[in-house]
């Protein structure tokens, strides 16, 4: 049986777990990027249209949201130690067929099994990373996992176009396949359960909710549409902004390797201010709703704006810095989602209902790059296609962030579910809830 450490403590080692889980997301973001950095090659190798590359973007997404649902369930049972370890094995088996010769069939498949391997990732390390923070203290860890996406292109990017420039797209599947391996090494020797769990008596004694009045409460509805939003963005990113930077606005492959990285040290830099920002309004007395709900959503609101000016602007330096800033605010949601999710979902029900939110926003993965490829395929030219689909994402960002801001109330949540009285708290600041 397991032992409840002191609550407000963070245990000993739950920074080293926590760099490991960066790591995790960082072959996680890396795996992703690959065939948008090399998309132009691909394209031009195996004689494929706007359309199919697009396809090709979100059969990644084909299995990614039913693996994320699956294995959410599984890791209310299972230590997420051994979950994470098979993710990351069949994240590296599934990049070696492309290292020879491939037709578009193998890659759409690989790309299909990579996605049901990648699809729990981030919601089964938030749920490891949890039971070895208190609530208190999740958000920033939270942030820093959110932050492999972001070092995981960064770090990357450079590497694989210089792979890509001065050999071939294929070697570029082959290391990721090698580097995945070498985690997988290290998470066997080195990773833990962490001890932040409840014991039986506890797990016995704490009231369950039931699935249905958890997933259709207004707080969860507003994280799965505020971050259906951001991901809308973010697929976009891995699929299309190098074919953009090349076929758009004129770069050459190995310049559009370095201009592919802005979005993501932008991004990086607005996630971990989230992060930073939302631990200090907490300990300053804010609600989680003004903490996490609102410093989530209003970002998604302004980036969708400054997308939305895109059409107006000469194709340049100026569009790229707008398509840079308007993007990357939308990774403030991520680091505040999970927690909220925490704060009112049941520990022995958590993993199951972050994975189904997980599974229910990255749909617009799914939708996005196939949306933009048609687009693109049908405008009178590529820059016209291109501008259409960013307009697009624009309204969708804009929109989902307007309504996770109308939907984001977890500081009051677990009381209206259960029925029970909101416990009486000191000092609190922010916003407080309608109901």
């Amino acid at each position: 049986m397991t032992t409840q450490p002191t609550s407000g403590r963070t245990p000993k080692g739950a920074w080293t777990i926590t760099f490991l889980l960066f790591l995790f997301m960082v072959v996680n973001f890396a795996d992703k990027i690959v065939v948008g950095l090399a998309g132009v090659p691909i394209k031009k190798e195996m004689g494929l249209t706007q359309e199919q590359f697009g396809d090709l973007g979100s059969s990644f997404f084909l299995l990614f949201a039913i693996s994320a649902i699956v294995v959410g369930f599984i890791v209310n049972r299972v230590a997420t130690r051994w979950v994470l370890l098979v993710l990351a094995v069949i994240w590296s088996l599934a990049q070696f067929p492309m290292v020879g010769t491939v037709s578009f069939t193998t890659l759409v498949i690989c790309r299909i099994i990579l996605g049901a391997g990648e699809g729990p990732a981030f919601s089964v390390a938030a749920h490891a990373i949890y039971k070895w923070f208190p609530d208190e203290k999740r958000t920033l860890p939270t942030a820093i996992l959110s932050q492999g996406s972001a070092f995981g292109v960064i770090l990357a990017v450079p590497a694989l176009n210089w792979i890509i420039v001065n050999h071939s797209w294929h070697h570029a599947f082959g290391a990721l396949g090698i580097v995945g391996l070498l985690w997988v090494v290290a998470w066997f020797a080195l990773g833990k359960e962490g001890p932040l769990v409840s014991t039986v008596a506890t797990v016995a004694d704490e009231p369950r909710i039931p699935y249905l009045k958890l997933l259709t409460s207004r707080t969860f509805i507003g994280c799965v549409i505020a971050t259906f939003g951001a991901y809308w963005a973010l697929s976009l990113g891995l699929t299309w902004f190098t074919s953009f930077i090349i076929e758009g606005l004129g770069f050459s492959q190995q310049q559009a390797g370095f201009v592919s990285i802005l979005p993501w040290i932008f991004g990086a830099t607005v996630v971990l201010l989230t992060g930073w920002i939302s631990q200090v309004m907490l300990a300053g007395g804010y609600t989680t709703r003004a903490a996490r709900g609102v410093l989530g959503s209003v970002p998604l609101i302004v980036g969708g704006c400054i997308l939305a000016l895109l059409p107006q602007v000469a194709p340049g330096g100026l569009m790229i810095a707008l398509l840079v800033i308007g993007s990357g605010l939308c990774g403030s949601i991520y680091v505040v989602c999970p927690p909220m999710l925490g704060e009112f979902t049941p520990v022995s029900q958590r993993g199951a209902v972050i994975a189904i939110y997980g599974a229910l926003y990255t749909i617009s993965g799914l939708l996005a790059p196939m949306v933009m490829g048609n687009v693109i395929q049908h405008a009178a030219t590529p820059m016209a296609g291109y501008l259409s689909g960013f307009t697009i994402n624009a309204a969708i960002m804009a929109g989902s962030g307007v309504i996770g801001l109308l939907l984001l109330w977890p500081n009051t949540e677990r009381a209206r579910l259960t029925g029970e009285a909101q416990p009486a708290g000191g000092t609190i600041k922010g916003a407080v809830s309608p109901t």
